[in-house]
């Protein structure tokens, strides 16, 4: 889903006649540190936000080729804000972490002037953005160090992520995860009974964040009473799960089912 031809045709078909872009607010100073913010039109009320953050293996991406996925859920009635953050190997862990951290803030901080409810904030992430979605609704500190509680989050959405994945013994990740940070990389072991309500999705074809990961993950959170939803869908690879999203792909539409759903069941809750 990286790929620019593939992503800038599924972008392309997504229509975006029902949402406004205020794009490239800033969240920091860093150039990369920037965020899209896009505002369903037909709203009832003060619409939930959505702070998406995108896969890339932690060196690659950017929030222009995921508009597809703002699409679907502004037309379902949500507020989606998709932000950059700092790559490899500009940072390591965790710098990537805390720029999402500053997103999510500036997100609770500034939303309510753009006509959106600061008080229902949804983390969600494909992949290595999976990642830093869940370690920031899992990790206290992050969130912490800008004075905000994450049992204020209303749930955690993750595609695809990598939870439990170490030992990391060869590769770039070597240096994207130093050694003596390994242990406070991983979500799993940040897991407690106040983990906000998770939904974890992945395909059980996938070849590149294996199964696995989501699967310990939701056991944990289990063992430790939180809520938690796991949804496996058979055969499918890593990428599907992500172009499920994307409002021309009609034939893969159980991803943004699953997701709406959970959005909508938490926001009734409330």
């Amino acid at each position: 889903m990286t790929g620019c031809s593939p992503v800038r045709v599924v972008n392309g078909l997504s229509p975006d006649s029902h949402y406004q872009l205020t794009a490239d607010l800033p969240y920091g100073a860093d150039t990369r540190q920037k965020l899209d913010l896009y505002m369903p039109e037909t709203a009832t009320g003060s619409p939930p936000v959505v702070v998406f953050f995108y896969g890339g293996g932690w060196r690659k991406g950017n929030k222009e080729n995921y508009e597809f996925v703002a699409s679907s859920l502004t037309n379902a009635g949500s507020a989606v804000i998709i932000p950059d953050y700092r790559l490899y190997p500009e940072v390591s862990f965790p710098g990537f972490v805390e720029d999402g951290a500053r997103a999510v803030a500036w997100a609770m901080q500034n939303t309510e002037r753009y006509g959106a409810d600061p008080d229902e904030i949804f983390l969600m992430g494909h992949s290595a953005g999976a990642h830093i979605a869940a370690l920031l609704a899992m990790d206290r500190s992050y969130m912490a160090a800008h004075g905000i509680d994450q049992g204020k989050f209303n749930g955690f959405i993750g595609l695809s992520g990598p939870y439990d994945f170490l030992p990391i013994e060869s590769g770039y990740l070597r240096h994207v995860f130093p050694e003596e940070q390994r242990a406070a990389s991983q979500p799993i072991n940040f897991v407690t009974a106040e983990t906000p309500p998770t939904l974890l999705i992945h395909g059980t074809g996938d070849n590149r964040v294996y199964v696995g990961n989501s699967e310990r993950l939701a056991r944990r959170l289990s063992e430790q009473g939180a809520d938690v939803t796991i949804r496996l869908y058979e055969g499918a690879g890593h990428a599907v799960i992500a172009a499920s999203l994307a409002p021309p792909l009609e034939f893969t539409r159980g991803t943004f089912e699953d997701i709406q759903a959970f959005i909508e069941t938490r926001r009734a809750r409330q």
